[in-house]
């Protein structure tokens, strides 16, 4: 008798061939721009309450230390100088300011294929802060960070499918000179990759210099102008509601020059904002509005977004607890506010109190990221690699961040129930003298990869697999793919004559 093939060695054949053929993006299961929306925290009341508590902080209490031209801006677009310095904004230039703020941000990459449709409740996840270590993961130490880490992390974030921008993760402590740092950082981003980057500048006298260099790397102001891929994070508030001065005239040149801007409040819960969850998102809100205003007196329409961070305080030590369930949820709330008003935001995730990426890393960054991308979170800053409560960066858990994000993104997308998802005529003909399972059915390989998201280094094999193949660490298979990637030439990197011309201009610090 001749041995019949087994189905199902055929069908896992047949599995593992169309799993190694590529899928066109848009057929991927898991993708940016994403739409959330599904979780949300607070109730349409809860939401009408913290609006109305916002703008009655911005009529009774305002906001202090602007500086004289912004003072300028704004007390001519409506808001009042109080005798006591603070600027107060009456209601409706709030809502006049509200509908002229742009609703339809697309943040542009230097690739255009990595361009981000801000609208609605699409979700993007990148990485963002100011940390001054990396993490050693090899010898479990924390050092200065340096210009060559922040150009790493722009290569890696390059090659991950799950990490959408790149907001400059960490400082270059190894340029101490502030000028040069800003241009750096921009140059060691840009350089990295050709997804939409975000970088800070110290003093608003560094701005022109950082512009130059754009409009050099896009190929002259016009074209800079058409498509800026590089937008300004600008912490121009400092909780509880002053204005961060040099921030805001930094915010001024920006502007003028064409660049996007983050809005960025970023109070801590019980010390720089109010000890409630509710509190804490309510002045961050307040904070936020004034920007929008701030921003449509100078430029009506500019690109902007809101950007509520609220953050949460350990009470037991007073140190930052970024890993909490509190924190996922102040970010899942700010993004139902950034929905009450139409307008594109974003709020940081993602990010853990653990020194490394270990257990606790890993619960603390699914637990905000998953949140934040349910709630429809336009931009989750600092969703991958981020440790020790903003202040250490790891280029392992970056990479391990992005299987993180692929499966948060995998919840975002949710469950389609279509007609044929529910049909019975698959299951009529695997139990009605069929093989009794589906491993080997058409609609199996059909959906295989458009359905389910696979984890790129998370292990799923058995015991035996795993010990026959070494007993693999997740964190050593991360270190060997980073040292992949960077052994490679940057794909991000500039015409060599554009390079040079740069290099000639401005004091790089990356070797040629």
């Amino acid at each position: 008798m001749t041995a019949q093939p087994s189905r199902r060695s055929g069908g896992r054949t047949a599995r593992k061939a169309l799993r190694a053929a590529p899928l066109a993006a848009e057929a991927r299961p898991i993708r940016a721009g994403l739409e959330g929306g599904q979780f949300k925290p607070l109730t349409a009341e809860g939401m009408a309450r913290i609006h109305h508590a916002a703008l009655d902080a911005l009529e009774q209490i305002g906001l202090a230390d602007a500086p004289p031209s912004g003072i300028d801006i704004m007390t001519r677009a409506g808001a009042i100088l109080g005798d006591d310095g603070r600027l107060r904004f009456p209601r409706a230039l709030v809502e006049d300011m509200l509908a002229k703020a742009k609703k339809d941000v697309v943040l542009c990459g230097r690739d255009p294929r990595h361009d981000l449709d801000l609208s609605g409740t699409r979700v993007h996840y990148g990485t963002a802060g100011a940390a001054v270590h990396m993490v050693d993961v090899d010898g479990r130490e924390y050092r200065d960070s340096t210009v060559q880490d922040l150009h790493d992390a722009a290569r890696i974030a390059d090659q991950l499918d799950n990490i959408h921008f790149l907001q400059r993760p960490m400082v270059c402590r190894d340029i101490p000179d502030n000028r040069e740092m800003d241009l750096n950082s921009i140059y060691a981003c840009t350089t990295g990759t050709t997804k939409h980057v975000g970088v800070s500048f110290t003093e608003p006298g560094f701005v022109d210099d950082g512009i130059e260099m754009l409009h050099m790397i896009a190929g002259g102001e016009e074209a800079w102008r058409a498509r800026p891929f590089v937008s300004n994070t600008n912490c121009f508030v400092v909780p509880p509601m002053k204005f961060a001065t040099e921030s805001c005239e930094v915010m001024e040149k920006v502007i003028a020059a064409g660049m996007p801007v983050l809005l960025l409040s970023a109070g801590m819960a019980t010390a720089t904002a109010p000890p409630t969850l509710a509190g804490a998102i309510m002045q961050a809100v307040a904070e936020c509005l004034a920007g929008v205003v701030y921003v449509n007196a100078i430029s009506p329409g500019h690109p902007a977004i809101f950007g509520t961070w609220p953050f949460v305080v350990d009470l037991r030590s007073g140190a930052m607890s970024g890993g909490s369930g509190e924190q996922a949820l102040l970010s899942a709330g700010c993004a139902q506010m950034h929905q009450f008003y139409g307008l594109p935001g974003g709020a940081a995730a993602g990010f853990s109190d653990a020194k490394l990426p270990d257990m606790q890393a890993g619960w603390e960054q699914m637990c905000s990221n998953v949140l934040a991308g349910l709630s429809g979170l336009n931009m989750v800053y600092e969703a991958a690699g981020m440790h020790a409560s903003l202040l250490g960066f790891c280029h392992e858990s970056l990479i391990l961040g992005d299987d993180i994000i692929g499966q948060a993104l995998r919840c975002v997308r949710g469950i389609e129930v279509t007609e044929d998802a529910v049909d019975l005529d698959l299951m009529r003909s695997v139990c009605l003298g069929g093989p009794g399972h589906y491993l080997g059915e058409d609609q199996t390989l059909k959906l295989m990869q458009t359905e389910y998201a696979y984890p790129t280094l998370g292990d799923r094999c058995s015991p035996k697999e795993w010990a026959e193949v070494g007993k693999p660490d997740l964190v050593q298979a991360a270190t060997a793919r980073k040292e992949a990637i960077l052994a490679n030439t940057s794909a991000a990197r500039l015409d060599p004559v554009v390079d040079q011309a740069i290099r000639a201009r401005f004091n790089i610090h990356l070797p040629k």
